[in-house]
């Protein structure tokens, strides 16, 4: 519910701030006064886009701001989805700066205007003769049809639930049928990913086959290099290993006879002081040590022998390890080995694959069983309430003037989609003996405002409706039937807050708060002004709506007695 507006530099609007009843309020006033202008500016604050040129001053920034209740409207979800806080009251504000930037914000927190456009489409809802077309869109009589049958209750393009605790039917629908396309989706992308998976399967499996014969071992190339430098070379190493044993043991001046000799004419100066008998020590010990490298040397040379057969072996080893290595365009036996784990990883994603296809399409048949069991249901009640809504709108258009009226529903089963199985139209005819038409063909724009008006009073005491604006909606009406659309106004107001712009004086007395729109001439320029009306204004207002600019006693006569219906 508006609880207060405040609009300032918009277009003819200097400053302008209005308190709404909680029922039902009648904007009255002369053409081009500004009622449309006020209406413009609401746009503005549901997140319409800004235009600097409407700016009443070019060198100061519009700012318009709504205060609503919306205690009733259960919108704690959508605010904490939008990571806003929630508080029973909320604020909207649109700031349009001379430059062309616009700001918009939620309870003073700087928001989008996506997301002031999702908010305020929950907090009021416009409806003029051309915004009532969209009644003609399939979809929208779909809407209708669940609110009047209670599957879901909505608040302006919006629905949430109607069951304290528990989900709407079209919300219990709408998420299985979610959950069946996330599963439908998730199987093709696993079956596109098997095809490719089994396009290059083949080639990867031979790839993975071909190492994993050769066997690889991590360190074995260094060992394999090693080995046959040895081999290659074994020849010339027994040659010198010969030497070096010699050198150190056969020979005639070999070094081990030396140091054996250095070290017994060391021993007999020992008697002469410590410091010989030490030279003698560490003579010993060199001369076991090469006692013992001698003896490692005749063991190598016996072990160094020309291996042919060997030698082939190692190269044919080392061959395939190197083909290997420039086909997969790496250098390390490490890297073979990573490629390796990688192949397997990529056959064995095939086998794994077929499972979770299996799995996936198992839970996909399953869903698909649940959509179609919740849409049977969804569709059951749409169509027993068929009889009743034609019957029950039918009775409101005899009231307004449209007594040859018939509403027909067409209804057609269709495959699954976001909104179940059930193809809707309402069909309309205004005259006599004529076939009911779609909307689009057989209504006239005075007939969508009735048929509209009428649509929302048959809701409105099924859901809890926004604030709802209806700009002329009473346009090609006259008489009584204006006197029956005011009280069915008044009567929808004493649930749900209404603001009527219209010209008809049999609506304007209906009003529990009447305001003026008027225009207001200063020196340099036009202002709008908007005024709320006592009693005696409202008879002067109303009696001016009658017989124009100079009302007779009879007008004001007839004003007061509008007034006390």
């Amino acid at each position: 519910m508006l609880i207060d507006l405040k609009i300032k530099n918009y277009a003819l609007i200097e400053k302008l701030e209005m308190n709404p009843s909680p029922v039902l309020n009648i904007i009255t006033g002369e053409t081009g006064a500004g009622k449309s202008i006020m209406l413009g500016a609401i746009g503005l604050l549901l997140g319409n886009r800004a235009d600097t040129k409407l700016l009443f001053k070019q060198d100061e920034k519009c700012v318009i701001e709504g205060v609503f209740d919306i205690s009733s409207y259960n919108l704690q979800e959508l605010f904490s989805k939008e990571d806003l806080d929630f508080d029973n009251q909320c604020i909207l504000r649109r700031e349009i700066s001379p430059s062309g930037k616009s700001r918009a914000f939620v309870n003073d927190t700087p928001v989008t205007l996506d997301v002031i456009r999702k908010i305020g489409e929950n907090l009021m809802d416009i409806h003029s003769q051309h915004d009532t077309l969209q009644l003609g869109d399939t979809s929208y009589q779909l809407n209708i049809l669940d609110i009047y049958a209670g599957n879901t209750a909505a608040m302006g393009n919006t629905t949430f639930d109607i069951y304290a605790g528990n989900l709407s039917y079209l919300r219990n629908y709408n998420e299985s049928y979610r959950q069946y396309k996330k599963l439908e989706s998730d199987y093709k992308k696993l079956t596109d990913q098997l095809a490719q998976a089994q396009k290059e399967h083949d080639y990867h499996a031979f790839l993975l086959s071909e190492l994993e014969e050769v066997g690889l071992q991590e360190a074995e190339q260094e060992e394999l290099e090693n080995e046959l430098k040895q081999l290659e070379n074994a020849e010339d190493i027994k040659l010198k290993l010969t030497n070096a044993v010699q050198s150190l043991t056969e020979s005639e001046f070999n070094i081990t006879s030396a140091l054996k000799d250095t070290a017994y004419t060391i021993s007999q100066l020992a008697q002469f002081s410590a410091k010989y008998e030490e030279l003698r020590n560490r003579t010993e010990s060199c001369m076991i040590e090469l006692n013992d490298i001698a003896a490692e040397l005749e063991d190598a040379e016996r072990n160094t022998e020309a291996n042919p057969e060997r030698t082939l072996e190692v190269q044919e080893r080392l061959n395939v390890i190197y083909t290997l290595q420039r086909k997969h365009q790496v250098q390390t036996i490490a890297e073979l080995l990573e490629i390796q784990r990688e192949l397997e990883s990529k056959v064995g994603s095939v086998l794994n694959l077929d499972t979770a296809i299996a799995n996936t399409e198992k839970a996909m048949k399953k869903a698909e069983q649940d959509v179609l069991e919740k849409a049977a249901i969804l569709s059951e009640r749409r169509r027993a309430s068929f009889g009743t809504f034609e019957e029950e709108l039918y009775k409101l258009l005899a009231e307004l003037g449209m007594p040859n009226a018939r509403i027909v529903i067409q209804h057609n089963e269709v495959a699954p989609s976001a909104t179940g199985t059930d193809d809707i139209s309402i069909l309309f005819s205004a005259n006599k003996g004529a076939q009911p038409q779609t909307l689009i063909k057989a209504a006239s724009g005075g007939e969508f405002s009735r048929l509209m008006l009428s649509i929302k009073y048959m809701l409105a005491d099924k859901t809890a409706l926004p604030t709802i604006v209806f700009d002329e909606i009473d346009t090609g009406i006259s008489g009584e039937v204006a006197v029956k659309v005011g009280k069915m106004m008044q009567q929808m107001a004493q649930k749900h807050q209404i603001i009527a712009i219209s010209h008809l004086p049999q609506i304007a007395a209906q009003g529990n708060a009447h305001y003026f729109v008027y225009k207001h001439d200063t020196e340099d320029r036009t202002i709008s002004r908007v005024k709320k009306l006592n009693d005696e204004e409202r008879v002067n207002e109303i009696a001016h709506m009658i017989a124009g600019a100079n009302p007779s006693a009879n007008a004001y006569q007839s004003a007061k007695e509008l007034l006390s219906l």
